[in-house]
Formats: structure tokens, sequence, C-alpha cells
């Protein structure tokens, strides 16, 4: 099982900690990322692209001279789409690019990509995030004594406000919550950087799901009562 140091911001180090194997430790699916990373960008498209056919488009509605005897093709309308300023063929339409992911599929991509990145030695694990208030000087010092050069994603608690406000405005950092992890983002940065209590664990995460799942049941139990009542 692989290990890896929990360092200070002031890069000394602490203890160590082994990864989860079945999250750091599997050999990557890489068909797998790329479906699943071709699905995430493709949900980040708009689709507002919108073109007027001809039936939309102002104007049009005479004919512009008469059927015969003029020498000239037939036409009906002026709007038509072999006409200047006149409407689009099969042109695009507002649409969702969106793709159905099974979540089981989106779970291993993300699992390959931290397995690829704990292979490369490209995983840190910080004590904690220890400003006493914001500042992207401090933010940077911590980053050059831990020795993380390029770019560099950092996973930060629910509750680390100092330490996203003292990240966000670097260049080469980006800042996510512990529950937006996925596999493009940890693809696209050189280093994923953990605190010791948003490092994932297999464990942790059947605590989460048992914890949703147990407050479901409780939340159905209690509109059961209400009902009979």
């Amino acid at each position: 099982m692989a290990t890896v140091d929990v360092r200070s911001i002031t890069g000394d180090t602490v203890r160590s900690v082994e990864l989860d194997e079945s999250l750091f430790g599997i050999q990557p699916n890489v068909p797998v990322m790329h479906q699943v990373v071709t699905a995430q960008l493709a949900a980040r498209r708009s689709g507002t692209q919108s073109t007027k056919t001809r039936s939309e488009v102002r104007g049009g509605g005479a004919k512009p001279w008469r059927q015969k005897g003029t020498g000239r093709a037939r036409q009906g309308s002026t709007r038509a789409p072999h006409w200047a300023g006149g409407g689009v063929a099969l042109g695009p339409k507002p649409r969702s690019y969106r793709q159905k992911t099974p979540k089981k599929m989106i779970q291993l991509a993300l699992r390959s990509a931290l397995s690829d990145r704990a292979a490369e030695g490209k995983v840190a694990v910080v004590d904690a995030w220890s400003f006493t208030a914001p500042r992207t000087k401090d933010a940077k010092a911590a980053l050059g004594a831990l020795g993380l050069d390029g770019k560099v994603l950092l996973v930060v608690g629910r509750d680390d406000e100092v330490a996203y406000k003292s990240f966000r405005n670097l260049t080469d950092v980006q800042v996510l919550m512990v529950g937006e992890l996925n596999a493009y983002d940890v693809l696209c940065n050189d280093w994923v950087v953990f605190t010791e209590e948003t490092l994932p664990t297999q464990a942790a995460d059947k605590a989460d799901k048992a914890d949703t799942a147990d407050t479901a049941d409780t939340a159905d139990t209690a509109d059961k009562v209400e009902e009979q009542t």
C-alpha cells in the first residue's frame, strides 16, 4: 500500500499516511476517463446557438414575380435559403449536449485519475491550512515550502474559507470543495493536494452513503407516521 508524507504549511514532515488502495492504487482505465471527460466537457456547452428558418425570417410574403412569362426561374419567396437575406436550411437550433453517464463510470474515472497522479508521486497531503487570515502571499509561500510547481489542484473542506480565499487568486492554483472532486480537474493539474480531513477513503465514502440512506429512511418513516395520523 502506498504511503505519502503529511506535511505542514512550512514543509516539515509531520507523519505519514497510507493512501486507500481502491482509490489511489488501481490500474487507470483510459477509455473510461476519456468518455467521462468528454461527457463533462459536452455538458458545459451552453447549446444556445440558433438560426432562423425561412418561416422565421422577416418579409418574403409576396411572390417576387409572376410564375410565367418573365424568362426567369420561378420563385415563391425572397426568403428561401438560396436568397440573400433568406432563412438558413438545416441550421443549428438550441439543444442540450448532455450525455448520460453511469455513476459507476464516473467513480471509476475519478479513481483512475487519482491513481495516475499517485503513481507519478503527484499527490500531496497537508495536515491543515492553518492561516490566521486570508492572504495570498502566505498561500504562495506555503506552495513554495511544499515544493509544488506547475498547476496545483487544492481540495479543501467546506469550513476552510480562509484557505479558499488565500489560494483563489493564484493563477496556477485551482481550489475545489471536497464534494466537487472530479476526473477532469484532476487530469488538468499536475499536483493534487489534500488535507488530512479531505483525503478520500473508501470507508469514508461508505459512511457518507450510509448516513444519507439513514436520513432518507428516517424521513420516509416520518412521512408515513404523519399520513397515518
